[in-house]
């Protein structure tokens, strides 16, 4: 079920995104949850959607900053579990590099590199609230690759003391259980502020519309395709028993059915 604008939280991907893509906020987002200190964050605008060409799967990151030293931060909010998430990491973050070599830039080029995915489930079944990783050598886990490249996986349901209070405090508040102090009190009241903005409100209800228009297209291209499906069912079935009966010349079935020469010969040889 749709929410209305008015009931939307931080972690629908709509607000998430609004919240998100304010320095005020982002920045200390991003240091509550690296435990480091950013000096300054900046938004490129032509990272919002990437196409690495024609062919290829287009691509909308949530939220896409770098800071002073260039590294990049990609954070994306996860609220279902479809299973695909360690895949679609390993594919944002390819899509990142490529990106960034797309400018022309030598792959020595490429900057430190963290793709964040914000969960409201527990995708592994730990009970940790933080799950980083890093290429390491499997024989010797404590040589790392050195390719710059960090994903970090975030549990709102975690049940582990492995976080500050801090951390503990955002995780619950993305997971609903209300604003503590500090950080998640601001997040709290910039949630009830975006909520009284007109103009998003229009920007959420036209997005919803869209969404809606394509689930029905695929909705009647469904019908059609299924339509067609039982209509070619139906001659096939009806060739069958022509081709069982043995009266007709496989010419003649495919006249009178509609189907290939091709087909009719393939059931006569299945029979």
């Amino acid at each position: 079920m749709v929410k209305r604008f008015e009931e939307l939280e931080f972690k629908d991907d709509f607000m998430f995104c609004i919240i998100m893509k304010n320095p005020k906020y982002c920045k200390p987002f991003l240091e509550t949850v690296l435990g480091v200190k950013i000096n300054h964050i900046e938004y490129p605008s032509a990272q919002e959607s990437i196409d690495l060409s024609l062919d290829a799967k287009s691509v909308r990151l949530d939220v896409y900053v770098e800071d002073r030293e260039g590294t990049v931060y990609n954070i994306e909010m996860q609220t279902a579990n479809k299973h695909n998430l360690p895949k679609r990491m390993r594919y944002y973050q390819g899509v990142i590099d490529l990106n960034i070599l797309e400018k022309g830039r030598d792959y020595r080029d490429l900057k430190k590199s963290y793709v964040i995915f914000v969960c409201t489930f527990d995708l592994f079944g730990k009970g940790r609230h933080v799950y980083t990783f890093e290429n390491r050598c499997v024989q010797d886990l404590g040589l790392a690759l050195g390719d710059d490249t960090v994903k970090i996986i975030l549990n709102t349901k975690g049940t582990e003391d492995d976080v500050n209070q801090e951390m503990k405090e955002l995780l619950d508040f993305i997971d609903g259980k209300g604003a503590g102090t500090g950080f998640t009190r601001e997040l709290e009241e910039a949630v009830q502020s975006a909520r009284g903005n007109e103009k998003w409100r229009i920007d959420y209800m036209t997005l919803q519309m869209s969404y809606q228009e394509k689930f029905e297209e695929g909705y009647e291209r469904g019908i059609e395709r299924g339509i067609e499906r039982g209509i070619e069912q139906e001659r096939e079935e009806l060739a069958l028993r022509m081709v069982r009966e043995g009266e007709l010349s496989a010419e003649k079935i495919a006249l009178y059915t509609g189907l290939s020469l091709k087909k009719i010969k393939e059931f006569q040889e299945m029979l």
